[in-house]
């Protein structure tokens, strides 16, 4: 039986691609915004919901996080990096020498990821943020009259038949996106065209009273036990300045020893810890091409 997949649409995004990869058979619902991606699942209109969360130039997707946390309790049952590489592309009736835009479309962090190709090439340029690349293509493919550009992948150009003009405009050549796959239940990934980077497990600690030191107890708890932190991360639990939560990305699976010792350990300290997933982490290997 087919899985309904959300993800951040429309057609053609990033996210769009990532899914294709996980998830090649399935069927497919973009959604307007990440929340709706995992409104989605929560309310059963979908199984599974694909959502970005951390960008290796912009840093963390700090909405998927929170919503996560204080809106939807749903856990994480797997990731995916998929590399970034962004064209500038206009609609075909536009692509003549001597093109000028007066307006550039894009997802905010793509904007900040081509800050130099815009500073150099389309300085006094203004640039509008969509929510999300796909949309700045799909809006540019609805207006040939206007003299618009967006930045946004190869296979948003495909889906909206516009034209790159440029390849590859983004300021740098390492630039990754992981996404997170969210469901109620276990996810099967037959048939991915990924490969597998072994196993995750997200936890979030949330400390006790500010005490000096507090910190380092937490992080003293998986030092010794010798387990491999990939990321540790602050964010503000909503009730008030001072009061924060962590994430923290340990590089196994959950198992009967390590982790749940740990989280013992915590409690002890007075730490509320909370199991956010324990998954299987995928990779992209290299852009995806069009052919």
């Amino acid at each position: 039986m087919s899985h309904k997949i959300a993800f951040l649409g429309p057609k053609a995004t990033f996210t769009d691609l990532a899914v294709s990869r996980l998830f090649p058979n399935e069927l497919k619902m973009p959604k307007a915004t990440i929340p709706d991606c995992i409104d989605a699942v929560q309310e059963g209109e979908a199984d599974i919901a694909v959502v970005p969360i951390e960008n290796a130039l912009e840093g963390s997707v700090n909405i998927t996080i929170d919503y996560l946390i204080h809106e939807v309790q749903l856990p994480i049952q797997g990731e995916v990096i998929t590399p970034i590489q962004q064209h500038f592309m206009v609609h075909p009736d536009q692509a003549v020498a001597g093109f000028k835009p007066e307006t550039i479309y894009s997802h905010p962090h793509a904007i900040a990821q081509c800050h130099k190709f815009l500073h150099k090439e389309w300085k006094g340029i203004p640039c509008e943020e969509v929510t999300s690349t796909a949309a700045a293509a799909k809006m540019v493919s609805e207006q040939p009259e206007r003299k618009i550009a967006a930045i946004a992948n190869e296979l948003a150009a495909e889906e909206y038949g516009l034209t790159i003009v440029q390849h590859n405009v983004h300021d740098y050549s390492y630039n990754h996106t992981k996404f997170i796959v969210v469901s109620k239940e276990s996810v099967d990934y037959k048939g991915h065209v990924t490969v597998n980077r072994g196993w995750k497990t997200t936890l979030m600690v949330m400390l006790p009273a500010d005490h000096s030191g507090a910190l380092h107890q937490v992080l003293s708890a998986f030092a010794w036990r010798k387990l491999n932190l990939s990321k540790i991360e602050s964010r503000p639990m909503k009730t008030g300045l001072g009061n924060y939560f962590f994430i923290i990305d340990v590089e196994m699976a959950l198992d009967e020893v390590l982790i749940p010792g740990t989280i013992s350990e915590l409690e002890a300290l007075g730490c509320k810890v909370s199991i956010l997933g324990s998954y299987p982490s995928f990779a992209v290997e290299t852009a995806v091409k069009m052919g």
